[in-house]
């Protein structure tokens, strides 16, 4: 009677791709925090209209900087005060996070679809060409980006419009520098040269064979540019250059405060912590997904 041979183990399944990022995103605590403060974002910017006690812009004359509901002369009418016109501070801030997160979402978008193109396309491109799109990144890059936003709004002219257009175009050199090494490092691999020697043809290999295995560093950028985008869009607009009186932004709320900020601490305070946790919590998220998407940062 012939023994049997044993069946050889099954190798233990492959985790997915989608539960394998959440597993690394996290273990970094500071990241998942983030993550549930700016989820809150996204839900105040969506709801604003149907969360917000009053109209961004109705005012209450008789309640004209109205201290907070905890502070001695509040109300609870109006929980964290009034400003210099009567307008309840908590509507604006809960609206202003819908003018916030659409700039972010416009920038980001505008500059990471430009500066991926023009990445992909230096990267492709012969040495001259290439040589001439980095320098003019460079060029841009030698600026700062504060500056050169507020230059391209002055030139354009003061509004939200033309600030979102502006801090895009500042942004958008860091996508080329990112895209570019990276399509560069992937150019160089086996895969590459087996879809050239199938006949792939030049816009197939940038956008299905290599851009694909380009995203995870760009989209570790894209977070940390949406931050950026809030903070800079608040600059332009405290200097004057970016939304105009009355747009609830937070930016121009702090421009409309400065002058009470010794009698009406509450004014430009919240406005300021609106901003502060905002981009804090974007960016742990940001570095959340750097150690969930870079295989140099995963432990085994």
């Amino acid at each position: 009677m012939t023994e049997t041979a044993p069946a050889p183990l099954a190798a233990p399944a492959r985790p997915s791709a989608l539960r394998e990022f959440f597993h690394y995103f996290a273990e970094n605590r500071g990241a998942v925090f983030g993550m549930w403060i700016f989820a809150g974002f996204v839900f105040v910017a969506a709801f604003a209209p149907w969360i917000a006690p009053y109209g961004p812009a109705e005012q209450f004359r008789d309640h004209a900087l109205t201290p907070p509901a905890w502070v001695e002369g509040g109300s609870w009418a109006f929980p964290l005060g009034t400003d210099p016109l009567g307008r309840d501070m908590l509507s604006r801030l809960l609206h202003g996070a819908r003018y916030s997160f659409f700039v972010g979402v416009v920038v980001v978008t505008v500059s990471a679809a430009g500066g991926v193109l023009i990445g992909l396309i230096s990267a492709f491109s012969p040495k001259w060409l290439d040589a001439a799109i980095m320098r003019v990144m460079d060029i841009i890059l030698a600026f700062p980006s504060l500056l050169l936003a507020l230059v391209l709004v002055a030139i354009l002219g003061p509004s939200l419009t033309n600030a979102m257009i502006a801090i895009a175009l500042v942004a958008q050199p860091h996508y080329v520098r990112l895209t570019r090494a990276s399509a560069l490092g992937e150019l160089q691999k086996d895969y590459v040269t087996a879809a050239r020697v199938v006949g792939a043809r030049l816009p197939r290999l940038m956008f299905v064979t290599v851009l694909p295995n380009c995203l995870a560093p760009i989209i570790v950028q894209a977070a940390l540019s949406f931050s950026t985008a809030i903070l800079d869009a608040a600059a332009l607009g405290f200097l004057g250059m970016g939304a105009q009186p009355p747009t609830p932004e937070w930016g121009t709320m702090l421009a409309e405060a400065r002058e009470f900020i010794l009698r009406a601490w509450w004014v430009v305070t919240f406005p300021g912590l609106a901003i502060l946790i905002t981009v804090l919590s974007i960016n742990l998220m940001g570095d959340g997904l750097r150690d969930a998407l870079d295989p140099k940062l995963k432990r085994s």
